[in-house]
């Protein structure tokens, strides 16, 4: 397995950071947010979630000198064809706002007949800055969007999106379950296989 010490997570997600400290704790990696060392949001111009990943991960290498996991993820619905997409965090415009998010994806949906929908991840890991062969994992947790939001837990688009297989929306969920079947949660089970010798 790559050895690990210290590892800048590019994001200042709230929900995201912990979901990342609660994965990686057990693998006695010392998780650094990037706020630690004041690395600035980077633009996320980029039409897939790879590209944006990348470059998360490389400014926060930059900026910090250690290695840096980013991720970019996203829900993705079958009716928009796969919008919100990379946008999902920025759908409604600026500044970010879950609430307006979901207003604008329920309106978008009243009439659709299907509201299949999936969230996306992918998981970069770099060494350092110029690493030429980036870790790449990815994950895909399949679901629909219901109209009306269930559930305290979770972050972003999780009130509205429903896993039929278990009657609860990601909202519902504990986050120990939420963190083994969640798009992220295979992203990184994916992740830390690659790492494996």
């Amino acid at each position: 397995m790559v050895h690990l010490k210290k590892l800048v997570i590019a994001s200042s997600n709230k929900g995201k950071l912990s979901e990342f400290s609660a994965l990686l704790g057990s693998f006695r990696i010392n998780v650094l947010p990037q706020s630690h060392f004041d690395v600035p949001e980077v633009d996320e111009p980029h039409p897939t979630f790879i590209e944006n990943a990348l470059v998360k991960a490389r400014q926060a290498c930059h900026y910090t000198g250690l290695p840096a996991l980013a991720d970019d993820s996203g829900i993705c619905v079958n009716a928009l064809d796969g919008a919100p997409g990379v946008l999902s965090a920025r759908y409604a415009g600026e500044p970010k706002s879950d609430q307006r998010n979901n207003q604008k994806l329920i309106e978008k949906l009243r009439d659709a007949s299907d509201r299949g929908a999936y969230y996306y991840c992918v998981i970069v890991l770099l060494q350092h800055a110029e690493d030429p062969r980036p870790i790449i994992a990815e994950g895909l947790w399949r679901g629909e969007i219901i109209m009306t939001p269930r559930g305290e837990g979770g972050f972003g688009y999780d009130p509205y999106f429903l896993i039929p297989e278990l009657k609860k929306t990601a909202a519902e969920l504990q986050p120990d379950i939420k963190n083994k079947i969640s798009h992220r949660g295979k992203a990184l089970a994916s992740l830390i296989e690659n790492l494996k010798p």
